[in-house]
């Protein structure tokens, strides 16, 4: 249905945006058939269709087709016409009628096959009426707003399946494109290489293995703001079939979808998200661009549909190494899901340099571990060294016990791990620096470095429980409005119950304590040598596996709650609730991830005491680190949560989604029965995969993880490579859950990664102050260095120096040894105090001289490249140049009598539609 004149398309506006239709809309029994390919709308046929008499029972939405002269199929998401595109679908399941026998209740049923209602009508038939009811008018709407339609439905003796397929005119198309502000190019540019990698190897002329030609890459264009007025400036402007892409069809169809009416304006009731809530349909989608598996016989690259390019070239795990198609993955999918892959693979091959070093100084520990004086003393010591029992039933060790693990402690506290961490705090905050060059290059690239979202609409449960409507301060349209005091108050009252489930991981790691000092001692008990020397060892990687069991189950149960919690907050836009509900998982999973090493890394240990005076916890004392030192310890719980969470996140990403498709695909056939043996159709198809879920869990388990790799790489230098190889997969894994088990979800624009950045920052600033506390502190780095300095260069006599004697008043085991700088008397000596200052003075010159060159990287790196600025300027002068009206006219009447402007010339005035 083509809609031509300004007189309809402005009915058609006021039907979108009008509440308060009534009950006048005009009733047929189909919304148009398709005669000899061409849609005509119903009310031109009102007549035959009513003479007609065919009707469906379970559904007022019909769809009459002429199969005489009906043109072939062509294959595509197309019409039975063969060439109206279909950009969305809606789905929604009936389940059949069946009479029901008994004493006086019955269903009496109406010639044309409705069921016509009792007095004992449940609550649920109701319901059900409703539903078609609101169904019925939403379609109508739909229809009126100007979008073709067609119905195809599948049936069994229990369950109807509907599909109505929507297509958006030319006409219908112009009109939202510019109030979208859909970007129309003006002039095509070269396609330019973002990979800095393949810039520099290519310089150096070195083979680039990770580069590959990908078939049918987008055009880049130089482009402007759509205006209709301006449509013959535009290049491709005649060809209507596909001056639009894909992409901006589905999100201008969309757009007709979410602003569409069905109810009244009191209830607020509009938009196609509130109807799959509310359970009249079931789901709505675009659709794929046809099946990703090759078909049998040989193709060539170039004729591979969009979907197939993707799987072939970006979501196979033989693609591991290459590039990462971003153009074809943004043409697809949206600009909002193209960042995220735009951000992870930035991510991950910034990870490999990272990983690189990280491999190299754990090497050298490794091949420096026999120049290890201390340990060399510790191994050799025999019986010298009488240490203190670790608890009140147990029996002092001699200390040359643990050679093993004072070995394996300079692994993970030698030199080169300090540096490493300084090279740490470095990377993350260049990153960071560059990564905003590449968002910036993406954006103008992408024609989304203007976009600003527009008005956002009320979310569909907040217009569904707003108590009252109120006028739009900016559109003074009346809508839901909740309360801003109540808002703050409930806002208030969520994070009392935020800082109630904080209480509780506090709770968890108090128990997760206790839990390893009770292993601890049994293990001293078993009277196992083996036992007693590992028993620390065994207590800390046991305890850090059921932390991990405890930080998967709170997070789920967080999650839940979180997302309950912010429901109840009452948030009127999708970006407020969004942001709302991040900043509260990420809270509570930073708490929960990271609060069982922080306290091994800056608590644990601090507070042990000296004999004849222990600290206690609930009667036990409070628990000292390992043999090997507490970065060994702090290593060891990285590595179990870390990887373990990775490796527990892939299972399920890799294997929920399939059963989940596995669970609607057999639904599915049980409906179509012996039909599913014949040519699937796009939308059956598309309907038996899984509803996407959106990039926020993918989002939260990268920047967790690089948390992990930024605040506590001191003591695991083999982070980096293990959150390299993770990503490997996660990114292969990611491409492929999108590209062959989502329905293809509405294509997005979005200008960076959002709220995630500003999350980052914060993660690379409290890195640069942790790196700090943790060498200070917890790395025997600078005591070591102090005794070099004081005592002697080659740190003999080092280990006789840091172990105190037990106080005279210690009868158990007199004259016995404990690590500490106390005197006798269990004072702290004077070496104490100046290493207290040497680590207090290395903080503050170690975080001033990191946040110093942030700041100097931040000066001298600009957010947005110099070639970038200069295609802007020449973008800018070409919009000018093509939106300007009447240029000669306006320049003829300013300068009357003057020569007369030369053709191409720019407008002083810049006009903007």
């Amino acid at each position: 249905m083509l809609r031509k004149g300004s007189e309809l398309l402005k009915g058609d506006r006021e039907v979108l945006l009008d509440l308060d239709c009534g009950g006048d809309a005009h009733h047929t029994d189909s919304y148009g058939s398709l005669h000899n390919g061409s849609f005509i709308p119903p009310r031109y046929f009102s007549a035959a269709t009513a003479a007609d008499g065919t009707m469906d029972g379970d559904d007022p939405i019909h769809v009459h087709c002429n199969t005489r002269n009906q043109p072939a199929p062509q294959p595509g998401n197309y019409f039975r016409d063969g060439r109206t595109k279909i950009d969305f679908v809606l789905v929604w399941e009936v389940r059949s009628r069946r009479k029901r026998r008994g004493k006086g209740k019955h269903l009496a049923t109406a010639e044309e096959g409705e069921a016509v209602p009792t007095e004992e009508n449940s609550r649920s038939e109701r319901r059900k009426a409703q539903l078609a009811q609101w169904r019925e008018k939403f379609v109508q709407n739909l229809e009126s707003a100007g979008l073709l339609m067609e119905k195809e439905e599948t049936a069994n003796e229990k369950k109807t399946v509907h599909f109505l397929k929507l297509s958006a005119p030319w006409d219908v198309l112009v009109c939202y494109a510019e109030e979208l502000c859909v970007r129309a190019p003006l002039q095509t540019q070269p396609n330019l290489d973002f990979n800095t990698s393949a810039q520099v190897l290519s310089r150096l002329c070195i083979p680039n293995v990770m580069k590959e030609s990908v078939p049918n890459r987008p055009l880049d264009y130089y482009t402007c703001a759509f205006r209709k007025s301006k449509m013959s400036r535009f290049l491709g402007c005649d060809d209507h079939e596909n001056y639009f892409t894909n992409t901006q069809r589905h999100r201008i169809v969309y757009e007709i979808l979410a602003r569409t009416v069905y109810g009244k304006r009191k209830r607020a009731e509009v938009g196609v998200d509130r109807l799959v809530n509310e359970g009249v349909y079931t789901a709505a989608f675009p659709l794929h661009e046809g099946p990703f598996e090759l078909p049998r016989h040989e193709i060539g690259p170039d004729e591979l549909n969009q979907r197939q390019v993707l799987y072939q070239y970006w979501a196979r795990w033989l693609k591991w190494f290459k590039y990462q198609p971003l153009d074809h993955i943004r043409e697809y999918f949206g600009e909002k899901i193209a960042f995220y892959f735009a951000w992870l693979g930035f991510y991950t091959a910034w990870l490999l340099p990272a990983a690189v070093v990280g491999t190299l100084v754990f090497v050298s520990g490794v091949m420096s571990m026999g120049t290890n004086t201390p340990a060399k003393e510790i191994c050799n010591s025999g019986a010298t060294y009488l240490m203190c029992p670790l608890c009140n039933t147990c029996q002092a060790w001699n200390m040359s016990e643990i050679c093993t693990m004072a070995k394996l402690g300079y692994l993970f506290d030698h030199p080169g791990t300090v540096l490493f961490s300084v090279f740490m705090s470095f990377w993350a905050v260049t990153f960071l620096e560059y990564w905003k060059r590449k968002m910036a290059t993406l954006a103008h690239h992408w024609d989304c470095m203007d976009f600003h979202e527009e008005e956002e609409r009320p979310r569909p449960e907040f217009a569904a429980m707003a108590p009252s409507m109120e006028p739009n301060p900016v559109t003074g349209v009346k809508e839901p409005y909740f309360p801003e005091k109540t808002r703050i108050s409930r806002m208030f009252t969520g994070s009392m119950v935020i800082i109630m489930m904080l209480c509780v991981v506090m709770i968890f790691l108090v128990t997760v304590v206790m839990c390893r000092g009770i292993i601890s001692i049994m293990m001293f008990h078993t009277g196992s040598p083996v036992l007693r020397t590992e028993a620390g060892t065994i207590a800390n990687v046991s305890s850090s596996i059921v932390n991990l069991g405890l930080i998967l189950l709170m997070g789920r149960v967080y999650t839940a709650l979180a997302e309950q919690l912010t429901k109840w907050e009452m948030h009127r836009t999708q970006t407020q609730y969004d942001n709302a509900f991040i900043f509260k998982v990420f809270i509570f999973q930073f708490v929960n991830f990271y609060s069982s090493p922080f306290y091994v890394a800056f608590f644990k240990g601090r507070f042990v005491g000296y004999p004849t005076n222990y600290g206690t916890l609930f009667g036990m004392r409070n628990e000292d680190c390992g043999p090997g030192g507490c970065l060994i310890e702090l290593a060891e719980q990285l590595f179990i949560i870390m990887v373990g969470k990775q490796l527990i996140n892939n299972v399920q990403e890799f294997v929920i989604p399939k059963v989940k498709a596995w669970h609607q695909k057999r639904t599915l056939a049980k409906v179509l029965g012996n039909k599913s043996s014949d040519e699937p159709r796009r939308w059956e198809e598309d309907y038996q995969l899984v509803e996407c879920e959106g990039l926020f869990e993918e989002y939260l388990e990268m920047v967790l993880q690089f948390g992990f790799i930024t605040i506590f790489v001191a003591a695991f230098p083999l982070a980096p490579l293990f959150a390299l190889l993770n990503n490997w997969v996660e990114i292969r894994l990611d491409a492929h859950k999108f590209v062959c088990e989502y329905r293809r979800p509405v294509a997005e624009r979005a200008q960076n990664i959002g709220v995630w950045f500003n999350i980052l920052e914060a993660l690379s600033h409290l890195s640069v102050i942790a790196n700090a506390f943790l060498i200070a502190f917890t790395s025997d780095f600078l005591p070591r260095l102090l005794y070099q300095y004081k005592f002697d260069n080659d740190l003999n006599g080092y280990v006789n120096f840091t172990l105190a004697y037990a106080p005279l008043n210690y009868t158990a085991y007199p004259m016995c040894r404990y690590k500490a700088y106390r005197d006798n008397s269990g004072n702290y000596t004077l070496f104490y105090w100046e290493l207290l200052a040497v680590r207090l003075g290395f903080i503050i010159a170690f975080e001033h001289a990191v946040f110093f060159v942030l700041r100097a990287i931040d000066w001298i790196v600009p957010d947005v490249p110099e070639s970038l600025e200069l295609k802007i300027k020449r973008e800018r002068y070409l919009a000018k140049q093509a939106l300007a009206e009447n240029q000669e006219a306006l320049l003829m009447s300013r300068s009357r009598g003057a020569a007369p402007a030369t053709p191409g010339s720019s407008s002083p005035v810049n006009v903007a539609g």
